[in-house]
C-alpha cells in the first residue's frame, strides 16, 4: 500500500498505451508553440538591429526595444508555449492537469503559496543584506509608472513562465521518463540536466562562463527533489514563481536574461562561484531541511531511488 502511494505521482498516465516517444513529440510540439509565440518579435528587428547583433547573444537585436516591450515579447512566447502543453496534456494525452500536477486528488494551493512566501522572503532578504552590505554595486533605477508597467507584465507572465517549465519538466517529462526507466532516480537526473543544459543560452552564461550551468543542473535537481518527496510540483511552482518573478521586480543587470525596470540595477562585476556554492551547499538543502520537517517527508531512500511498478 505504501509502494503505490509513494509512486503514484510518476506512474500516473491515463493513456499507457502511449509509448515514451509521445513524450519526446509532445515536447517538441510544446517547443514549436514557443517559436511561434516569438513571431511577435520579428516586427520590430531592422536591418540596423540585425547588423549590430552579438552573435553570441542574439537578444542584443533587440536593445533598441522598450525594457517593458521586450519583457512582454519575451514572455509573451511561454503563454503560447503553455497553450501547446496544455493541447498535448489534453488531446495527445488525454491526462487531467491535475494528474501531472500533484498526486493527491486536487491541487494544493496552500504548498503553492507557502513555497511563494517562503522563497520569496529569502529573496528579498538576500537582496536587501547585500545592497545594504554593499551599497556601491547597486543603482536605484526606480521610476514609478514604467516599474507599474513592468509589475503588472510580470504579475500576469512569470507564473505562466515558471510555471511552464515546472509542469514540463517537472511534471510531465518526469512522468515520461519514469515510464520509460521504471524507477524514480534516472527521471530526476534527466530532468534536471535537460533543464539546466537548456539554459546555455541565457545571456548569463556568457557573462560567468559554463560554471553557470551548475547552479541550473543543481537548481533542477532541487526542483526535482522537492517534487518527488512531496508527490507533486506544487511546492516547486512556487519557488521557481517567486524567485523569477521578485528578482525581476527587485533588481536587474546588463548580462540577465530579464532586462526589466526594476528597482534597482546591480552594477557590480559578478562573481560566480561564490553564489553557487552558497545556493547548492547551503540555501538549497535547508530549504529541503525545513520543507521536510513542515510536511513530514520521509523514506527518502525509497522515494527518491525506487523501482517503479506500472501494474
Amino acid at each position: 500500500m505504501e509502494q503505490n502511494k509513494i509512486n503514484r505521482f510518476l506512474e500516473y498516465d491515463l493513456n499507457k498505451r502511449l509509448p515514451f516517444a509521445w513524450y519526446l513529440l509532445g515536447s517538441m510540439i510544446v517547443i514549436i508553440f514557443s517559436f511561434v509565440g516569438q513571431f511577435p518579435m520579428l516586427f520590430f528587428t531592422s536591418e540596423e538591429s540585425t547588423a549590430t547583433m552579438d552573435p553570441k547573444n542574439p537578444m542584443t537585436m533587440f536593445t533598441h526595444l522598450d525594457a517593458n516591450l521586450l519583457l512582454f515579447l519575451i514572455l509573451f512566447s511561454f503563454f503560447i508555449a503553455f497553450l501547446g502543453f496544455l493541447i498535448v496534456l489534453k488531446k495527445m494525452h488525454r491526462q487531467s492537469f491535475i494528474s501531472v500536477t500533484t498526486a493527491r486528488t486536487s491541487i494544493d494551493i496552500k504548498r503553492f503559496f507557502f513555497g511563494f512566501i517562503f522563497w520569496g522572503g529569502v529573496v528579498i532578504l538576500t537582496v536587501l543584506v547585500d545592497y545594504f552590505i554593499f551599497p556601491q554595486d547597486y543603482e536605484t533605477t526606480f521610476q514609478l509608472t514604467p516599474f507599474l508597467i513592468m509589475f503588472a507584465i510580470s504579475v500576469i507572465f512569470i507564473p505562466i513562465q515558471s510555471g511552464l517549465e515546472e509542469y514540463l519538466f517537472r511534471g510531465y517529462l518526469m512522468q515520461g521518463f519514469a515510464k520509460l526507466t521504471k524507477n524514480r532516480w534516472m527521471p530526476l537526473v534527466l530532468t534536471s540536466i535537460i533543464f539546466g543544459s537548456l539554459h546555455i543560452f541565457n545571456p548569463e552564461v556568457e557573462k560567468l562562463g559554463m560554471g553557470i550551468l551548475f547552479y541550473y543542473i543543481g537548481t533542477g535537481f532541487f526542483f526535482g527533489i522537492m517534487t518527488l518527496m512531496d508527490e507533486g510540483i506544487e511546492l516547486a511552482v512556487g519557488f521557481h514563481v517567486a524567485n523569477n518573478l521578485l528578482t525581476a521586480l527587485l533588481v536587474t543587470a546588463d548580462w540577465t536574461v530579464f532586462q526589466t525596470n526594476s528597482i534597482l540595477k546591480d552594477i557590480s562585476e559578478p562573481s560566480l562561484w561564490p553564489q553557487l556554492i552558497a545556493a547548492l551547499f547551503l540555501m538549497y538543502p535547508i530549504c529541503l531541511f525545513v520543507l521536510a520537517r513542515k510536511y513530514r517527508w520521509s523514506n527518502w531512500k525509497h522515494k527518491l531511488t525506487a523501482t517503479i511498478n506500472e501494474s
